[in-house]
């Protein structure tokens, strides 16, 4: 499986914050943003990624991320000059994804619980058509919208409905076939001129091959848009940090953990951003790693 990380789009509702950087590579906790999308795709045993950006911002996920060959990945980079909808990265995608199942996951999207990486390698195992994941919400009015029978087939989607036949969010993190790339150009604009994921769920809907998977208690999806949702994403990240002496996202240590790297890579890797508490957590993790 291929996967992709969508970190495009203005990042209008962080002005002035976001007119001079990505809004995927500003602060939550003490790392950048797309850690944590790019953690979600590692957990999923996922290692060639593509990162779609900004043509003014890729020099700065270059920098940052590099080829991922540190990580054990294999990381690379397109532009998406204007923001014409999520559904336009399988598009731009296409000669990365080739004839394999895809990943997509919003670069803003923040995941967290308990044995996710086994969720994950589930779904990815056993994936026919698409997956999607639901998150319970208080607001459904303000999401897309699954409604599934009981053993999670999907029954209905419907965006930002006024009476939403479930509280399950659509979150942005989507698993699809090989059949996504030709659905996306086949997709028809919206009044908005941009190529919508919505309808991309719905032409698998039509097609009775499309699942929800309930994230419920014990696990945290986060969206970073807003000014006020990127401060209580930082929050809920640095209070469980320092409660339980881990760091979520540390994509050092997840891609330690998943074998992509060794111990002394890690260590390595630590070590050259070793004066921050986020570097000396990294080499901590390898010593353990080696003396257990």
């Amino acid at each position: 499986m291929k996967g992709i990380i969508l970190a495009g789009g203005t990042g209008s509702r962080l002005y002035p914050i976001t007119l001079a950087v990505s809004k995927q590579l500003l602060p939550v906790g003490d790392k950048p943003m797309i850690y944590y999308p790019l953690s979600v795709l590692m957990l999923a045993d996922i290692r060639d990624i593509l990162v779609i950006t900004t043509p003014g911002h890729l020099a700065q996920f270059q920098e940052l991320l590099g080829d991922g060959s540190r990580l054990g990945l294999n990381i690379s980079y397109a532009t998406q000059s204007q923001p014409r909808g999520i559904a336009e990265a399988f598009i731009i995608g296409a000669d990365h994804i080739g004839d394999d199942q895809v990943a997509l996951v919003l670069g803003d999207n923040i995941f967290h619980g308990n044995s996710f990486s086994d969720v994950l390698l589930r779904e990815s195992a056993g994936l026919s058509g698409c997956t999607l994941f639901g998150y319970p919400v208080n607001d459904p009015q303000r999401y897309g919208v699954g409604e599934t029978d009981a053993d999670g087939k999907l029954l209905s989607i419907e965006e930002k409905p006024a009476r939403p036949r479930s509280n399950r969010a659509i979150t942005g993190l989507y698993l699809y076939d090989n059949d996504a790339v030709d659905i996306a150009k086949n997709l028809r604009p919206s009044a908005r001129g941009e190529l919508e994921i919505t309808d991309m769920n719905l032409a698998y809907l039509q097609r009775g091959r499309a699942r929800l998977v309930d994230l419920g208690r014990g696990f945290a999806w986060l969206d970073t848009g807003t000014p006020e949702a990127l401060l209580q994403a930082g929050h809920y990240v640095r209070t469980l940090e320092e409660r339980q002496g881990v760091r979520i996202a540390c994509i050092e240590e997840v891609a330690l953990r998943m074998g992509f790297i060794g111990a002394e890579q890690c260590r390595r890797l630590g070590a050259e951003i070793g004066n921050s508490d986020y570097g000396r957590y990294v080499m901590t993790i390898a010593d353990e790693l080696v003396g257990a």
